[in-house]
């Protein structure tokens, strides 16, 4: 369990995010002294762990939630998280096959969120792209159902891929909490 903990955060919180996790003090600690955390908030995981560099230990955490399609067992999407100066920032993983040229525009709810959103690059895991919503977004996320990412197939068929927020508050203060 430990090791396909340390092998999913590594490929999702880490390797994906283009932004560079908070670093924090010296000696760094998770509650009860534990090397590494994992949590579940509804729809959303916390997870966190300690790093060691320049010989000082430094918590990484994030929020993640991933969706594996039914049929194939495949990861459908994954997305990371972490706060940011009272927003968050973050990477979506999606999968190959899309138009990238077209980008992805975020729908809350009903409401568009924002203009589209190029994609960064693709990866053998999924074409990634950057994500960083400001603190008033945030408290929409926090008070809402679902993020919906719409994209186009390359067929040019659209694709509304649907993002659950429910345990997106308690995930966003757990993370912010464990950072402090």
């Amino acid at each position: 369990m430990h090791c396909r903990f340390i092998t999913r955060l590594s490929a999702i919180a880490f390797a994906l995010s283009a932004q560079s996790f908070t670093a924090f003090a010296q000696d760094a600690t998770l509650p009860g002294g534990a090397a590494s955390l994992r949590e579940s908030y509804g729809d959303w995981t916390v997870a966190c762990g300690l790093q060691t560099a320049d010989s000082k230990k430094h918590k990484v955490c994030a929020l993640i939630q991933e969706q594996i399609a039914a049929k194939t067992r495949q990861r459908a999407l994954a997305l990371d998280l972490k706060p940011d100066a009272g927003g968050v920032k973050g990477t979506l993983v999606l999968p190959f096959g899309l138009a990238l040229e077209k980008g992805a525009n975020f729908v809350i709810d009903d409401g568009k969120l924002g203009g589209t959103q190029r994609f960064r690059t693709c990866l053998p895991v999924g074409c990634l792209i950057d994500i960083a919503f400001d603190g008033a977004t945030v408290t929409t996320l926090k008070s809402s159902k679902t993020l919906k990412v719409k994209v186009a197939a390359e067929n040019g068929q659209e694709m509304v891929l649907s993002i659950s927020l429910s345990g997106f508050a308690g995930a966003y203060d757990r993370v912010a909490a464990l950072l402090k």
